[in-house]
């Protein structure tokens, strides 16, 4: 776990202050239909929302934990990341994202071993739904930097 927090905490610190200086057409294009880089960032501030229920609420509802999966889509047309101020939409993917930090650092090594029951009936822990949202995230970024 260790790892994928020291990974996350990087990603974070070397980004928050870089999104807000890319060009805003470069921010603000679509190509093929596919989100834009702003766009991106918001699927990661929404992503930080919900892995930040799910973090927290495996730890109070009844096990096995019940994934719940969004729509992508709708959340980042209906929040409007498109139009949205860079800077606020950076604080809103930051803040939520140190909060998450601070839920790995403090995570019981027994809740690790909580099982969560996907959509299509697999079954993972939650120790793999938090390397692999550092995963995503660091996947994300690196669609946005390029």
């Amino acid at each position: 776990m260790q790892d994928a927090i020291l990974k996350f905490e990087n990603l974070l610190l070397e980004n928050v202050n870089y999104f807000p200086t890319i060009d805003n057409d470069v921010l603000e294009t679509k190509e093929n239909g596919k989100w834009s880089k702003k766009e991106i960032l918001g699927h990661l501030a929404d992503s930080a929302i919900h892995n930040l229920i799910r973090f927290t609420e495996i730890n109070y509802v009844e096990k096995p934990y019940q994934h719940r999966p969004y729509n992508q889509i709708d959340l980042v047309n209906l929040n409007q990341y498109q139009t949205m101020d860079i800077d606020e939409l950076t604080q809103l993917w930051f803040v939520v994202n140190k909060q998450i930090i601070r839920i790995m650092k403090s995570v019981d090594e027994k809740v690790l071993n909580f099982k969560i029951v996907l959509s299509d009936e697999s079954v993972i822990d939650l120790k793999f739904l938090m390397t692999d949202y550092v995963a995503h995230l660091e996947h994300h970024i690196n669609q946005i930097k390029s």
